[in-house]
């Protein structure tokens, strides 16, 4: 069974970045070529890809935090651990990039990224297009787009943005997956 933050992922966020890929049809067509118009509603996809993707994970963060905590006795305790675990969290604050993801996982006593990597040959792919959403949701965000930190392109496509949302899916699993293990070992009972 999956955690209630995938679910919530597969279900009301899934829905939310469903409606702006329909406003993207709308106005771009389903033909092929060129689509000038579209490259706001591209931005504007990607923004709301990435911050999609850092709720997911605050809320994974979360959801394990709660039931390590419900795990520990005296019952006084957990609301000081709950705190220690998401004190200065920098999903939080910052973006949903490998190194902030990483970063505050690991405080929950695991090597994250080792973990995600040996679950398949294919995550170090997905890592890649993790990190090349968060560049273009830096460049969109500031308005300081660089080529040379864009992949060579000024110009962003649709089909990459679909990347890049198959890849935070992928992820998304794999991350639940990974932490519900963990969870379970560290308290004796699977968190969900």
């Amino acid at each position: 069974m999956p955690s209630n933050s995938l679910q919530h992922w597969n279900t009301t966020r899934v829905q939310e970045l469903d409606q702006i890929a329909n406003a993207h049809l709308q106005v771009g067509g389903g033909a092929r070529g060129r689509r000038y118009a579209t490259q706001q509603i591209n931005h504007a996809y990607t923004m709301l890809l990435s911050s999609q993707f850092q709720g997911f994970c605050r809320d994974l963060h979360s959801e394990a935090v709660d039931h390590i905590a419900r795990s520990v006795t005296p019952i006084s305790l957990q609301a000081v651990l709950r705190a220690e675990f998401t004190h200065h969290r920098k999903l939080d604050r910052g973006n949903p990039n490998p190194g902030n993801i990483g970063s505050d996982f690991n405080r929950l006593g695991l090597t994250f990224w080792a973990q995600i990597r040996a679950q398949s040959r294919w995550n170090n792919g997905r890592i890649g297009h993790l990190e090349d959403l968060n560049s273009w949701r830096n460049a969109i965000a500031h308005q300081d787009f660089d080529p040379a930190q864009l992949g060579g392109t000024l110009n962003l496509r649709l089909a990459t943005i679909r990347r890049w949302r198959q890849a935070c899916q992928q992820l998304g699993i794999v991350f639940d997956a990974v932490i519900g293990n963990h969870v379970a070992q560290i308290t004796g009972t699977h968190p969900w």
